[in-house]
Parts: C-alpha cells; structure tokens; sequence
C-alpha cells in the first residue's frame, strides 16, 4: 500500500528518503505507481513554483560537469539548496554524460544541501522530459531553490529543457571561429545568457574574442524579451572565475522578469503546453493500444508503403475503427 500522504509530509520536510521514494513513483513504468503519483504531485503542489529553473545545455567539452559543480558549489555557499536533473535519452546506449557526471560532481554529490538525479535510461526524449518536469516539481516541494536542468547539447533536448525552466544558459568554448562552433540559430534565439568556459592561461584571448563573435551575433536576433537583452560572458569554472558573474546575471534576469510578470506569464504558458503535451501523448497512446486499431495498424501502414492507399486515407481507416468502440 502506497501511503502518499506520509510521502508527502516527508517530501515537504526535506526527508531524502521520501524524496527518493516520490521520484521512484515518478519513475515507474507501473500503471498503478503511476496513478498513485499523479495523486502525489497533486498533493504537492501548492509547495512548488519557489525556485529559480536553470536550463544548462554546451557543446561536448564545453565543460558542463566542472561549471555545474563550481556554480552549485557558490550556490550552497550564499545558502541555496540545489538539484541537478537531467533530460538525456541517449544515456543507455552512450553511456550519458550525466551517468558520469555525478563522479565527475564529487565535491556538490557530497554536500548536504545538493541533490543530483541522472535521467531515467532508455527512454524517448518525451518520456525523459515528463520524469524531469514531475521530479522538479517534487524537489521543489522538498525546499530546493535552485532547479538546474541539464542537456547533453545536441537537436531536440536543448529546445525540450528550455521549454521547462525559467533561464537557459548555453555554455561554449574558447574556439568559437567564423562559424560560432557550428552553434545553431535556432539554439542563440532560446538562450538568455551564453557563457564562454575555459577562459584560463592561453586560451584568455581566445574566449574574450569568442565572447565578442556572440555578443554580436546576439545584437542580430530579435531580443525574446523587451526587458532583457542577452549577454555574452566570460568564466573559468576550473579556476572559479566569473561564477559568481553568471548567477548574479541570474539573478537581474529573474528580478527584472517577476517584476514585469514576464516570468509568471511564462511558467503559465509552459504549465498549458505541457498539459497538451501530455494529453497529445496519452491519447496517442490510447489510439495504438485499442485492439481494433492494433489489428489494422501493420496491414494499413503496409498498404501507405507500397502506394496502395494515401496517408490520408489510411489515417481515416484508423480513426474510424477507433471509433467503433
């Protein structure tokens, strides 16, 4: 018997093993555990929404692991408490950057007041980014206060992560060149700081020129907010410099968007897509499982391959033998 309210009162005291015990719920594939945390984050609720939602996301050797544990670190230094999550649905084939990480994050794995969780393996992204949005949820409700979402920096996930947090900062590398590293516009028009690492020993000259290629890339793009204009900054995580820079950029950006209810506005249109995410996502699945639609779905979808009936036509099948039911 699953007894949410004791799971819930300990989630709310900041009990690491009901906070653990939430997040297994979330995790599981189990229909049951399933409904059983949907009653869960229910309950929770009205104790989230007080962090600050950072999305991280760099290119490979950009130096993700070292820059999150120096931020976390200064973070719990000025009194935060700090999660680390990870939407990454590569790891079981690729091993995952974050399966390594929390090694890699010794030092914050260690201190009382972080908490790092990588993805669940071997999902989709889709399945990954629910588990991630509800365990946010959750450690927000276990009093952390600043949410750091990780990406491994490649296509969708980027786009994924800052769907879910309030802040995405993209880290980069001394070597940026004429084609800015290869880095896609569409990955600039989301970001609202972009942070050059390693800016330590021979490589200084080469971030600071880095640092100028985006700041005025970035002057370019139509500003995603009147109120903010996106900067270009310099740190070295290895050597702790320009850390203390990047969280009180933070720290402007999430004054300035709560005052003008920017901020507000924005957890408000992302909780909505989420829910037609979601509802998107269980009717499809729904649709597949119906043994009407399963009985057809291999010979009608042969029949589209070979140019026997139109995709149009095949869908109008499958629709009407859902309908049956």
């Amino acid at each position: 018997m699953i007894k949410i309210n004791e799971i819930a009162a300990g989630v709310r005291a900041g009990n690491i093993r009901s906070l653990a015990k939430a997040i297994t719920l979330i995790e599981s594939r189990n229909l049951d555990h399933s409904l059983a945390a949907t009653t869960l984050l229910d309950e929770l609720l009205p104790a989230t929404g007080n962090s600050i939602r950072i999305g991280i996301s760099g290119v490979p050797g950009a130096g993700k692991s070292t820059f999150i544990e120096a931020f976390g670190m200064l973070l719990l230094s000025l009194g935060h408490k700090v999660a680390v999550l990870a939407v990454d649905p590569s790891s079981q084939l690729s091993g995952g950057s974050i399966l390594g990480d929390k090694t890699r994050m010794e030092e914050l794995a260690r201190e009382e007041g972080a908490f790092i969780r990588p993805s669940p393996a071997g999902q989709t992204l889709g399945g990954v980014a629910r588990k991630t949005r509800e365990t946010m949820l959750v450690c927000e409700a276990a009093g952390y206060d600043v949410i750091i979402v990780e990406t491994v920096g490649v296509g969708q996930s980027e786009i994924t992560v800052a769907s879910m947090v309030d802040f995405f900062l993209l880290l980069q590398i001394p070597n940026a060149g004429d084609e800015l590293q290869g880095i896609k516009r569409g990955v600039m028009e989301i970001a609202d700081a972009i942070v050059v690492n390693k800016a330590e020993g021979d490589n200084r000259s080469r971030a600071d020129l880095a640092r100028q290629q985006y700041a005025n890339a970035l002057h370019m793009l139509k500003p995603k907010s009147l109120n903010w204009q996106v900067p270009a900054l310099l740190c070295s995580a290895l050597h702790n410099e320009g850390v203390t820079e990047v969280w009180s950029t933070i720290e402007e950006f999430a004054t300035r968007m709560r005052e003008n209810g920017e901020l507000q506005d924005k957890r408000n249109l992302q909780a909505t897509d989420w829910m037609w995410t979601l509802l998107l996502d269980d009717l499809k699945e729904m649709f597949l499982r119906d043994r009407n639609v399963e009985s057809l779905v291999e010979q009608v979808q042969e029949a589209v391959a070979t140019g026997v009936t139109t995709p149009s036509a095949a869908a109008r099948r499958l629709l009407e033998a859902f309908k049956r039911n």
